[in-house]
């Protein structure tokens, strides 16, 4: 998972979330068919923009859990049998949410509008160069224009945008040649960073990390998307979170981007299984836990490598797949 800062503390995109959430209820049960889902009450219902709320009920849709009808919005519907739209005011309790109070998203208007720009920019930015318009995003997201613009500075110093004088904000493109130059530099900090990070790290947590690699081995082909972040999460934030050089803690959150990645692929393929990915990661944890600080940092040098020429491959992969629904404040670049 990326290290640029907040999105590191979060194990999946907002938009899975919302969906793996409203899916469980459907299959469960305990979401009502019939019920009309609309954007606006649920984007209010968890506590966030109408944008991923939309991305999640057109996978729902293509699913065959919900369908539309001559109306506004979807009707839950997983069986194909419900006629009459039910449309009441929507509550946890009606979506069989009622014991998941962490949905509710509280962090201030700001926090969560750059979270979703990054998250955006982070995705497209793989496919090629986007210009962002400040007023559209503003519109679209429903918030002021200098939310927009506060967020999108604040990318900038994380080196996901840049912004001429007097031009618009540009993101774009992950390059070939810019995603070697981020390892490089990742090949050369994050083992060093590792050797002065690990002892602020109890050996519970290691032994804990070590645990959620086994269990994602087990799960083989069925391991979430979730877990997967968790992993990198563990590896490439948590044990070298305690690096006494701010400056180099920053270059490696830079240039951890390209990690994201793995994240689009998943989300434009459906899958998440790593196999190589999980067998460095063990190894290394086991060094740190069973061998030496010095045989873990090797290791590491040895996954950053290999991880180079997953994501160079990645990329190729999604060179030729169909680019995702673009949101309008996002036009392509020639």
């Amino acid at each position: 998972m990326s290290a640029t800062q907040p999105m590191e503390e979060r194990t999946a995109s907002r938009y899975e979330t919302i969906r793996n959430t409203l899916r469980e209820a459907i299959l469960g049960g305990q979401a009502i068919p019939g019920l009309v889902l609309v954007e606006g009450p649920l984007a209010e219902l968890f506590g966030t923009s109408r944008v991923p709320v939309r991305q999640a009920l057109n996978l729902l849709h293509d699913e065959g859990l919900i369908r539309r009808f001559d109306g506004r919005g979807f009707l839950i519907d997983p069986e194909g049998t419900c006629e009459a739209p039910l449309r009441v005011p929507l509550t946890r309790k009606l979506l069989g949410l009622e014991p998941q109070e962490d949905l509710i998203d509280y962090r201030p208007l700001g926090e969560r509008i750059y979270d979703h720009l990054a998250e955006t920019v982070i995705r497209f930015m793989v496919f090629g160069h986007y210009r962002i318009d400040e007023q559209s995003a503003a519109q679209e997201l429903n918030v002021s224009r200098n939310v927009v613009r506060e967020a999108l500075m604040r990318l900038r110093d994380k080196g996901l945008v840049e912004k001429e004088p007097y031009a618009q904000w540009l993101a774009g493109p992950l390059t070939a040649q810019a995603v070697k130059q981020d390892y490089e530099l990742r090949i050369l900090l994050e083992p060093d960073a590792l050797r002065q990070g690990i002892e602020h790290v109890p050996r519970s947590e290691l032994e804990s990390m070590l645990k959620r690699i086994v269990t994602a081995q087990e799960a083989g082909r069925h391991v979430q998307r979730a877990d997967i972040e968790q992993l990198e999460q563990d590896l490439h934030v948590t044990c070298i979170a305690g690096v006494s050089n701010t400056r180099m803690a920053a270059v490696i959150r830079q240039c951890q981007i390209p990690m994201n990645v793995g994240r689009v692929l998943h989300e434009a393929l459906h899958t998440s299984n790593d196999e190589a990915m999980l067998i460095e990661h063990r190894l290394i944890f086991e060094a740190l836990l069973y061998g030496t600080v010095e045989s873990a940092c090797s290791c590491l040098r040895d996954h950053i490598l290999k991880a180079r020429e997953r994501t160079l491959q990645r990329l190729k992969v999604l060179s030729v797949l169909p680019e995702p629904q673009v949101p309008g404040y996002l036009q392509r670049m020639a």
